[in-house]
């Protein structure tokens, strides 16, 4: 993503007239959606965009039609400064740590992917996906009980159903022990003690010498009356204290009941007998760094085996061109210096004629901003390495107010560590490292949130419970470059081909992740682009898939276009407002679609961005 040099965004708008068949629902036509290919692209201007709607993947950014579409994609970002991982999160960070620590995968090891496309495929195209018959055992099966932080996701009715049944074999005359296979079963129950006590085969029945099953939840009911007795006890000895003492043991107890956040799982320090190294390597993928072209060829086997074996790829399906997800670039070399001769020019004019600053002009904005962070903003692959093997990529979008989080991929062989979840809780601390740095940066942006997908909501959570997650629907966007050649230039036929392409489904590239809860998060009114805690937004969705969240109905979108004349067009490799070119240009009008483009943009983008004419 271009950040710097003064090369401001080009980009071609398509409109959205036609429909295409959509990956939630399975409309044949019931996916719309506006769309645009960014020859380039400042991360200011798609900082803006996101913030209007708009997603990309790779260079082809679009912007779901929503009053019209048949599943709202409603943006979704998590305020990164106030995130609270909930007991499921630290499950994952836990399982992570532990791996690390002593190569444990006893109890993981057959445990599936909970967030990532093992769920299913289920995007704006028409992907394959796994279905309900396909998914295996192992997926279905429940975290092992980790009594340190509770038990959680407890399967009420299947729990009652199985310890009443425990009672009953154990109280009940007719209950029938199995014995060995010689001896042969009587036709009635047998009614003698000896019967009744005699130890079942590993396996089979209840075990009577040891108690009954309890359940997690009266476990964890009597350890809370234990505790509570214990500071009552603790507090009628702490009376006969005096001064310090007392003030010590009490800021001793309140640092130690204070709730873990990511980074002590995540940077907690390991033994020096650790049974393994995890390191998380962020490298610059637009332009490429050193370090990204070094580990490119790993990466890639990586991208291609993921893509074989959790999506079920042909071989030669995942090409490099996929994985290397660079978004923005010029590709004619002789466009582009015609391109910043024209762009300076046109710099000087507004600055000298229209006392415009330089920043109006796209002229100072720098990749490496004096308060932004030190790794620059543009887009990155955040690589986990695990004993010196790439085993998992994130990639991400670094931008002003946010990092994006676009797409993983991981080695299959790991997908016991969820690493879905894992990477996503990676990401948030990453956001709360930058914002160290960079203070304007706060918040991780996840993609969409479809409510209206049956496949992909779940709604039967326990509300008596804070740590009980209500699983969103988040898309994340794998990143596309079509390999032009050096000779393409804009409005290259093949530029709008391979963007239908895109949306039909005939190129891979869209990937849907059901997610844990990521509190607090915002929904993004789609009339006015102002955020809305999504806990406002739940019961408007119930009533209606699309919804205005905001309930001021004097509301209006504040950036929304109000000088036409004012919008910035390139037109034979020269740069103009709309009010010139329209004075030159030949042939029928083409004011409706620019004003379609500039509604959408917005006014500041589209005063900024260069929308390409022919």
């Amino acid at each position: 993503m271009a950040a710097g040099g003064g090369s401001p965004s080009i980009v071609e708008f398509f409109g959205g007239e036609d429909g295409y068949r959509c990956g939630y629902c399975r409309s044949d036509n019931g996916n719309l959606s506006h769309g645009m290919w960014a020859h380039s692209m400042t991360v200011q201007d798609y900082q803006d965009l996101i913030d209007r709607g708009w997603r990309r993947s790779g260079k082809y950014v679009y912007k779901p039609i929503m009053n019209q579409t048949c599943c709202p994609q409603y943006t979704i970002r998590c305020q990164a400064l106030h995130f609270q991982a909930s007991k499921s999160h630290k499950k994952v960070l836990k399982k992570m740590l532990k791996f690390i620590s002593k190569g444990d995968v006893s109890k993981v090891a057959s445990e599936e992917e909970p967030m990532d496309s093992h769920t299913e495929d289920v995007a704006t195209c028409d992907f394959p996906y796994k279905s309900e018959s396909q998914v295996s055992q192992s997926e279905l099966t429940p975290l092992a009980v980790d009594h340190t932080e509770g038990v959680e996701n407890e399967d009420k009715g299947s729990g009652e159903t199985k310890e009443e049944g425990n009672v009953q074999k154990v109280e009940s005359d007719s209950v029938q022990i199995c014995a060995d296979k010689d001896t042969p079963v009587p036709a009635e129950p047998s009614h003698s003690a000896k019967a009744v006590h005699a130890p079942p085969k590993p396996g089979k029945g209840a075990d009577l010498s040891k108690p009954l099953c309890r359940k997690a939840k009266d476990i964890r009911r009597e350890r809370k009356l234990q505790k509570l007795l214990q500071n009552q006890m603790g507090t009628a000895e702490g009376s006969q204290l005096q001064g310090d003492q007392a003030l010590l043991l009490q800021n001793s107890k309140s640092k130690t009941n204070q709730p873990k956040n990511i980074e002590d799982f995540v940077f907690v320090p390991l033994p020096d007998d650790a049974r393994h190294k995890l390191e998380v390597r962020v490298v610059r993928s637009s332009p490429p760094s050193s370090q990204f072209k070094a580990t490119f060829q790993e990466s890639y086997q990586v991208y291609k085996r993921y893509q074989m074996v959790i999506h079920k790829d042909p071989p030669d399906k995942p090409t490099i061109n996929q994985v290397r997800l660079v978004p923005v670039s010029f590709e004619d070399p002789q466009f582009k210096a015609s391109f910043n001769q024209s762009a300076t020019l046109f710099a000087k004019y507004q600055m000298s004629v229209h006392k415009e600053t330089p920043s109006d002009c796209g002229e100072n904005e720098a990749e490496h901003a004096p308060n932004g962070p030190e790794c620059g903003y543009g887009s990155f692959h955040q690589q986990y390495w695990l004993d010196g093997k790439i085993i998992a990529v994130g990639v991400i979008d670094i931008l002003p107010y946010c990092v994006s989080s676009v797409y993983l991929y991981y080695d299959p062989d790991f997908s016991f560590l969820s690493l879905g979840v894992y990477s996503a809780l990676r990401e948030i601390a990453f956001t709360r490292q930058l914002h160290e740095k960079a203070p304007d940066l706060c918040f991780y942006y996840m993609g969409f949130y479809i409510h209206s997908c049956p496949k992909m909501r779940y709604k039967s959570f326990d509300t008596d419970f804070e740590s009980r997650d209500l699983l969103l629907v988040v898309v994340r966007k794998v990143r596309l470059e079509l390999n032009f050649g050096s000779t393409v230039t804009l409005g290259h036929p093949r530029i709008h081909k391979f963007a239908v392409a895109v949306i039909k489904g005939l190129e891979p590239g869209y990937n849907s992740s059901v997610r844990g809860q990521y509190r607090p998060s915002d929904l993004l009114c789609p009339e006015t682009y102002v955020w809305t805690p999504i806990e406002q937004c739940l019961p408007l969705l119930e009533h209606s898939k699309y919804s205005r969240f905001n309930q001021d109905g004097n509301a209006v979108d504040e950036g929304r276009l109000k000088e036409l004349g004012r919008v910035k067009v390139l037109h034979k490799r020269t740069v103009m407002p709309y009010s010139v070119y329209k004075k030159r240009r030949k042939g029928p009008s083409d004011e409706a679609s620019v004003q379609q483009y500039a509604s959408l943009v917005g006014q500041t983008c589209s005063e900024r961005m260069l929308l390409f004419r022919s």
